[in-house]
């Protein structure tokens, strides 16, 4: 009855009142795992597939820095889980130097082609493409970051060569690797769906039959695509022969691309979001990811309840989780863009005062499924790794080509990503306003992604990120506080049912408590339960050593020594 009275209520409430995010989830669930956390004592590797984990791991072994680790462990990625990352998506990273105890963030987000129109998402009679017609077609591809991303933190930050780093991932494409199950059931799902693109079928089928789990594939043009970018660089592939097959299939599916697109790529880097909770400094990516500032926000109200006195047993916890949160992700919606585009809030979305007003807002006895935005001052398919380096340095990378297998096109043996379908479909808010996160040329579009590290006495004390589309924010900030406040081992965190909630809905993941959740039906809160795919990599630091964990949800491990 109460779900049903606030479905009606929606439809007479402006949509920009409202954090809702239409997007289908990025990947399906595909089981749980049990997994053992890993100790050492002075670096760690963790990312969301054994073959890049050990990749990583072998680079941190014979000296290299956390950087190079990613870019090792990226290469691999790309070939063992391409419906989540690879050459043809963009990324974030989150950068800690022990040296000066200085912290940095890196923007490889991708681009929209100059020639996007804000309305390339409505058709000629006006409606809206459907979310996955518009993910299959060329329209979806924006320019890759990922290639420039790792070879700008290489040549601040790495300790071995360049061409080194891809030799394992060009190996394992040119000998073969073997299909895990995880990638099997992607591709199944897909092909199940109807998304399987010509592209798709020639890859993965096996004389004329689709791979199954521990099936060997081999991807020789991916091999030869590293060697050469092993030994061009990054300019091999926005300026040379790689360039003109992506803007060819660009064209070829109705997109855009062209040369100068690619050849004009930047990097950018990044002031980080940081603010502080309870004795802890949180710091994740600003804008345009949304991650940071939403976490931020959502934070910094449930600072102002006795979460620890609580506990994660109790409703109360919950409900402050949801309603920071919801409250929080409509501000996400009315207000983050990319800031090189748009003037938005920036910082004073999680300025201290802004945001003990809006936990004003929360009501203990009653849920607000209508949250709305507020008036800040005036100041803006993923995968995700963790590493610590034998200097002390630390990464936090999340990547992506947005959905599962991206655009599900390919060049260089890679995945194109659909990264455009991040934007609004439509150029306007629902208070009639221009929306900041409209399709614009050379615009990125408004992330989720959330790398992330918190520090304990200017020292790093937790490292963690997650897939999972707009429930990355969730997920990270759930184990902020698990780990923080209910005082939950790393497995503990990691492994707890996820529960957050982006709109007016609580989502609680399958075999969340009853009574818990009974606790909050009781106030009012509209409870969705289902699967949910979260893929958590995370470092805990403590005294005298290390801890790494990766989420049972994935395929992920843990190495360190």
């Amino acid at each position: 009855m109460l779900k049903s009275l606030v479905l009606t209520l929606l439809l007479f409430f402006s949509p920009s009142a409202i954090a809702q995010d239409f997007r289908p989830i990025p990947e399906i669930a595909t089981g749980f795992t049990a997994q053992k956390s890993v100790m050492g004592q002075k670096l760690m590797a963790v990312t969301a597939n054994p073959n890049a984990t050990r990749a990583a791991y072998d680079v941190l072994s014979r000296g290299g820095s956390v950087v190079d680790a990613a870019i090792a462990a990226q290469a691999v990625l790309g070939l063992v889980e391409p419906q989540s990352s690879g050459l043809g998506g963009g990324a974030f990273a989150l950068y800690y130097n022990a040296a000066d105890k200085k912290i940095f963030s890196y923007d490889g987000r991708e681009t929209a082609p100059a020639n996007a129109t804000q309305d390339m998402f409505i058709k000629s009679d006006g409606a809206t493409m459907a979310f996955y017609d518009a993910v299959l077609s060329g329209k979806s591809i924006g320019v890759p970051g990922t290639p420039r991303l790792l070879e700008v933190m290489h040549n601040l930050h790495g300790m071995l060569p360049w061409g080194g780093l891809f030799e394992q991932a060009s190996f394992m494409a040119e000998n073969g690797f073997e299909v895990s199950p995880r990638l099997a059931k992607m591709v199944k799902a897909e092909v199940d769906a109807g998304r399987n693109t010509k592209d798709f079928d020639s890859y993965f089928k096996i004389k004329g039959k689709y791979i199954k789990a521990g099936d060997v594939l081999k991807n020789k043009k991916y091999a030869q695509t590293l060697k050469l970018l092993a030994v061009g660089g990054s300019r091999f592939f926005y300026e040379q022969e790689l360039a003109k097959e992506i803007i060819n299939v660009s064209k070829r599916e109705g997109g855009s691309l062209n040369p100068r697109d690619l050849s004009a790529y930047r990097v950018r880097i990044r002031v980080p979001a940081c603010a502080e909770y309870r004795r802890y400094v949180v710091c994740s990516m600003g804008e345009p990811s949304s991650g940071g500032p939403t976490i931020l926000q959502a934070l910094g109200m449930i600072e102002s309840f006795p979460m620890d006195e609580w506990g994660k047993d109790d409703p109360r916890s919950w409900h402050v989780i949801a309603e920071a949160s919801r409250l929080a992700f409509a501000d996400r919606n009315y207000y983050i863009g990319d800031p090189d585009f748009v003037e938005t809030p920036g910082d004073a979305l999680y300025d201290k005062e802004y945001v003990k007003k809006r936990a004003e807002e929360i009501n203990m006895v009653y849920a607000n499924p209508l949250s709305s935005n507020g008036m800040p001052a005036k100041e803006e398919g993923t995968s995700h790794m963790s590493f610590v380096d034998q200097y002390g340095n630390v990464l936090s990378m999340t990547t992506t080509i947005e959905n599962a297998f991206g655009s599900h096109h390919m060049a260089g043996g890679f995945f194109l990503n659909n990264e455009m379908t991040d934007f609004d479909f439509t150029p306007y808010r629902g208070d009639g306003e221009l929306s900041p996160n409209r399709v614009q040329g050379g615009k990125r579009p408004r992330s989720s992604m959330s790398p992330t590290i918190v520090f304990d006495d200017k020292e790093p004390f937790l490292v963690v990120g997650s897939a999972g589309g707009s429930r990355i924010i969730g997920y990270v900030m759930q184990r902020i506080i698990g780990i923080i406040d209910w005082g939950q081992s790393l497995k503990e965190a990691v492994d707890a049912k996820n529960i957050l909630s982006r709109g007016p809905e609580l989502e609680a993941e399958s075999g969340t408590d009853d009574l818990l959740l009974g606790g909050l039906r009781a106030r009012n809160q509209i409870i969705e339960e289902g699967e949910q795919t979260s893929g958590i990599t995370a470092i805990l630091f403590h005294t005298d050593s290390i801890e790494g964990y990766a989420d049972p949800r994935r395929e992920g491990i843990a190495s360190g020594e």
